[in-house]
């Protein structure tokens, strides 16, 4: 009988370690599988995260390509329609029976030729400036957008205001002019969308990070409203804007502020210094 009880008792533990091996082979292998299908998973949501990034890259892409390109026919009729009549104009002052004149006349079209070629430069001067203002170009950031908010605010449509805390260095030239187109196409959908009765910028620096922020009490979108609209076929100012943020390797944010009683848009990016873009 002991021996009886012994085997018997050899039996149950041997059962008992097969089992409990098995038990654990089996949650390993489960383990293991889960872990696969898990990384799997992963995978494909990182690939599908990355295409969406091309996506979003390429929209960008052709936002800014779509912008140049009207940018450039804008100019090009500017030229044809304007400036090519002008000049057209002149030439006929100089034309070849000039010489056969009297004096007189001669002088007569000289003036004439040189009054429209004049208007011809001063014509050609404004398509520069709009692409990069003078005071801009010579004063800076602060000055330049001082000087477009005192034209609105002297228009007497609208009450605009705005107010520099931190810019104390001028930043790249390239740099400046991207920042002010993207706060111009700002305040002109504003201008043009919100039905707001006042708009008001202010700029800072904190924790490294250069930040302007608009105001206004009009209608407006909120930041799921930007990224829809940015995904889309529409909104082409709006595509501009976020192309030339991430140039500036920066973000804008767009939100109702907490009392619900007016909108605010943040251009967020890096302090810069004199020497990148």
């Amino acid at each position: 009988m002991p021996l009886l009880q012994a085997i018997s008792s050899s039996s149950n533990v041997s059962t008992v370690l097969f089992f409990g091996t098995l038990g654990m082979l089996v949650l390993a292998i489960g383990l293991v599988v889960f872990i696969v299908f898990h990384q799997r998973k992963v995978i494909k949501y990182q690939q599908q995260l990355q295409r969406l990034e091309e996506e979003q890259q390429q929209i960008l892409l052709n936002a800014s390509i779509r912008w140049q390109e009207e940018e450039r026919q804008r100019i090009a009729a500017d030229l044809h329609d304007d400036a090519g009549p002008l000049l057209a104009t002149a030439r006929l002052y100089l034309n070849d029976n000039l010489v056969h004149q009297d004096i007189s006349t001669q002088l007569q079209s000289i003036y004439n030729a040189k009054q429209i070629i004049d208007d011809t430069i001063q014509l050609i001067r404004n398509i520069s400036h709009s692409l990069m203002p003078p005071t801009l170009k010579n004063f800076g950031l602060e000055s330049a957008i001082n000087d477009l908010f005192q034209k609105i605010s002297g228009s007497g449509a609208i009450n605009a205001s705005c107010r520099f805390h931190d810019y104390r260095e001028r930043m790249l030239p390239q740099r400046e002019l991207l920042i002010f187109r993207v706060a111009q196409e700002l305040v002109n959908n504003i201008l043009k969308h919100s039905n707001s009765s006042f708009i008001h910028l202010t700029q800072n620096n904190s924790d490294g990070k250069f930040y302007i922020r608009l105001h206004h009490d009009g209608k407006g979108i909120t930041q799921a409203d930007f990224e829809r609209m940015n995904k889309s076929s529409v909104g082409l100012g709006l595509k501009n804007i976020q192309s030339r943020m991430k140039v500036l390797d920066g973000s804008v944010f767009f939100e109702k502020d907490a009392s619900q009683t007016f909108y605010k848009v943040t251009l967020e990016m890096p302090v810069s210094d004199t020497t990148s873009l």
